[in-house]
């Protein structure tokens, strides 16, 4: 039953990442359009964020890796993906008003706005990883699947994010489900190592 509950918070993290980052360049065109440059910007901030937050979840796995500090995971990229919603429009304005080309000011606004929260969802396929290997000749399954899985939900938050949510609902309200799913998924991932 663990194993099913930690496979569906990796889903969710693989959705909520590539649903923020689609949306990030939803929150960029108003400033500074939707050319090659502002989707190369968000991609490259979410790469090495991301590429962070697995360095940062595999160090974090090795103390006592338990469900209840992989909800922490998911509580922490709840929280760190609030200041998208509350501060979002300020930042932009912020960094529009003093970077006006659309290469640089498109890689700060995204540096401000989607470093912090990437990192955190970064951390949630290594710390995934390493709560399902029990034994070492089964880590390459353990992790095939489990990466499936991950890109299954990333695949799925694209789709869902580009084809129907952005025509339903506000950016903010989108970025607010994400960040209560997160919530959601920590919460339940600190009950099911209660409980289970």
């Amino acid at each position: 039953m663990k194993k099913s509950v930690i496979y569906l918070l990796a889903f969710s993290g693989g959705f909520t990442v590539m649903s923020i980052e689609l949306l990030g360049g939803r929150i960029m065109s108003p400033y500074f359009g939707s050319s090659i440059y502002v989707w190369g910007s968000v991609i490259t901030v979410f790469m090495l964020s991301l590429s962070l937050g697995y360095l940062a979840g595999g160090r974090l796995s090795l103390a006592n890796p338990s469900l209840t500090r992989f909800g922490l995971i998911f509580l922490g990229g709840g929280v760190a993906m609030v200041p998208l919603i509350l501060t979002g429009d300020l930042v932009m304005d912020w960094v529009f008003l003093r970077i006006e080309d659309p290469r640089y000011g498109s890689l700060a606004a995204s540096s401000f706005l989607f470093v912090v929260p990437t990192i955190v969802l970064g951390m949630i396929a290594p710390y995934s990883v390493r709560l399902l290997v029990r034994e070492a000749h089964t880590s390459g399954h353990v992790a095939g699947t489990l990466y499936f899985v991950s890109t299954l939900g990333s695949a799925l938050g694209t789709l869902a994010t580009s084809f129907y949510l952005v025509l339903w609902l506000e950016v903010n309200t989108i970025l607010f489900v994400l960040v209560a799913t997160m919530l959601l998924m920590g919460a339940l991932a600190v009950m099911a190592d209660r409980w289970i």
